[in-house]
Order: C-alpha cells, then structure tokens, then sequence
C-alpha cells in the first residue's frame, strides 16, 4: 500500500524453492566477507547476505518496474513479483530482471490496489485488492476465475468496519495448501485492543474457498501494521511489522508468530483486549534496522539506510537449517524511495 505517515509524537511455494538459487544477482550490493555470518548478523536468528536495487527506477515494455507489495516463487522457479498498481511481474530468479508483466484488473475492467499474492498449486494466482478489500483466483495470463468471499465487517467502510488502504496485506496457504490465510494491516473499528484479524478460507471442491476460522494478532505499536505474512512448514508464520515515522524513517520487523492454539475471533464483534481471547503468539526474530548497512544509501532519513518501506517477503528455501527468506521494499514510485530486495537467512527454533 501506499504507507501513510505517522508523527513522532502520535508454504505452497516452498514446492519450487530449488530453483531460486543461492547466487545473488551480479549487482546486489555487499560489503564484508560473505562467509563470515557474524559481519552480516541481524540477531542471534537473522543475518543478511545482500541486497540489490538493480530494479530501482527501471522500466519493462512500457510499465515502471516497483511499487512491490507481495512476492512468491512460481512453479518454473521464477520469481513473482506484485506491484500495487495493477501489474503483475515474472522475475529471472537470479537476476531479478523482468521477463513477463501481466496486467490485472476486477471484473469492470479497473484497476487493482493489489497487495497479497499466492501461486496455488495448479499455477493459477490468487490476489488480493486492498480497495473493497478482495481476493480473487486469476489466470496465469490475468482472466478472473474466482472471487472468494469477505466478513462483512472486514469491508472497507461505510459497508464495513476497515479503513481504506488498511486491509488485505498479506496472503499465505499454510501447510498442505488446503487453508488460505489474509492479514488486515490495521484493526477495524471497534477494535480497540489494537489487534490486527488475520482471516482464513478453507479449500473446497473445485478449488473454490470458503470462509473459516479467524484470529487477532497485536502489532508492537498503534503505528506499526502487518505487511506480509508467509506460513513455515509447521503452521507457525513469519510476520513482517512494518511502520513509517516522519523525519526518522521506516521501522520494520520480523516476527515468528504461532496461530495453532489462538481464539477462534470470528464470532467477536469487537476486540476490546476482554480476557479469554487468545492472540497469536509472536516472538521477534529481528528488528530490520539492527542489520548491518552494507554499504547501502537512503534517500530519506533513517535509522540504518538499508531501510526502506518494506512490504513483500516469500521463503524461497532452506539451507544448513536456516529458511532464506527474500525481501523487497515498496517505493511508491517516489524519488526519495528505493525498490530494494534483502536477502536474509532465518533459523526458528521447533
């Protein structure tokens, strides 16, 4: 989404991970001896191996190459890449260079605030729009083969209780790819704990998916929202939080959250922090500004100037018991932004 500003004082695609290989593109960035994991530590949990900006302010047939807000592997070992305004790219996995765009629209023919991807097991691509908000089954070649339904009340007002460009984030299919899970952003009205819904479907004949179990997940603080969302292979999530503070810059960080024995919230009208209802359970892996720069610039202010407005992430494999976990910043195609992919190494603990 286009991240609004907050005042200082206010495993599906696991199936493909051995096509993206371990080699970066020949213009990520990095500085420090790549085989020593202590110079590229974020935490005890998180390093960083590189990053690039090879894509940043670039163009492909006539489309602006950024405003990424999901990423997922196809079943080829590309990379997919989600841009907010519509358009829906294939990436050389190694390069990063564009091979294909796809242009997405709703079922009149407009354009999309797409922000959740998910590449299902028949190749088919399930998307979500941040404006109603929505989910629907597209094509490889972008026709509409499905629409999933919503709560009510996680419709964006005065139809519902969410606020506008505050909604349908992150999407993931947990384990055995019969759930699909969606993170709101933001709390609706109501709320007032804090708590952010995190909705389920379950897959029913045909592929089709109905609606399910849902449960509330509380950010670190009121600024902070929930980008991206992706399932490890034992049903627990990673859970980017992510943030922006005027004059100081982006806050984004990276939580290992557990949904298995959280409340069923779908039948509680209001979160008000009332006992009885368990959240999601998170710990932090790592907070994104204690990683090294590695040499990396900012166009704006902030904390560490590898930050950016991060907003995609996807696990594209696993090696010597870490998750490799890939990253890329929204630039909202603004001069003092950068289309950025991280390149991080993640190990949970069981």
């Amino acid at each position: 989404m286009r991240l609004r500003t907050v005042l200082a004082t206010a495993t599906a695609g696991l199936a493909a991970a051995t096509c993206l290989t371990a080699a970066g593109p020949a213009t990520a960035v990095s500085t420090g001896t790549t085989n020593s994991r202590t110079t590229h530590a974020c935490s005890s949990s998180v390093s960083i191996d590189r990053f690039s900006d090879a894509l940043d302010k670039t163009t492909y047939d006539g489309t602006f190459v950024g405003n990424f807000s999901a990423l997922a592997l196809d079943r080829d070992g590309s990379l997919a890449a989600l841009e907010d305004r519509s358009s829906l790219f294939d990436l050389n996995a190694r390069t990063l260079q564009p091979k294909r765009v796809v242009h997405l629209a709703d079922e009149n023919g407009a354009d999309l605030d797409s922000e959740g991807l998910v590449i299902d097991r028949d190749g088919t691509r399930l998307i979500t729009s941040e404006t109603e908000p929505s989910i629907r089954r597209y094509s490889r070649d972008g026709k509409i083969l499905d629409r999933l339904p919503v709560p009510s009340s996680l419709l964006v007002a005065p139809a519902g209780r969410a606020s506008s460009n505050l909604t349908f984030e992150g999407l993931t299919l947990l384990p055995g790819g019969r759930t699909l899970l969606a993170s709101m952003e933001a709390p609706i009205a109501g709320d007032t704990s804090g708590a952010v819904r995190f909705q389920t479907w379950t897959r029913t004949k045909g592929d089709h998916f109905k609606l399910a179990a849902q449960y509330a997940y509380k950010p670190d603080a009121s600024f902070l929202g929930v980008p991206e969302v992706q399932a490890l292979p034992d049903g627990r999530l990673l859970v980017l939080e992510r943030g922006f503070t005027s004059g100081v810059g982006n806050t984004v960080r990276l939580y290992l959250a557990d949904p298995r024995h959280a409340t069923d919230t779908s039948g509680i009208d209001h979160l008000t922090g009332q006992p009885g209802v368990r959240l999601i359970k998170k710990t932090l892996l790592a907070d994104i500004a204690d990683c090294p720069s590695l040499g990396a610039t900012a166009k704006q202010p902030q904390p560490n100037p590898l930050l950016d407005n991060i907003e995609g992430m996807v696990i594209t494999g696993r090696e010597k018991g870490s998750y490799k976990v890939l990253l890329v910043s929204d630039d909202n195609q603004n001069a003092v932004q950068t289309t950025r992919f991280y390149y991080l190494r993640v190990r949970v603990t069981p």
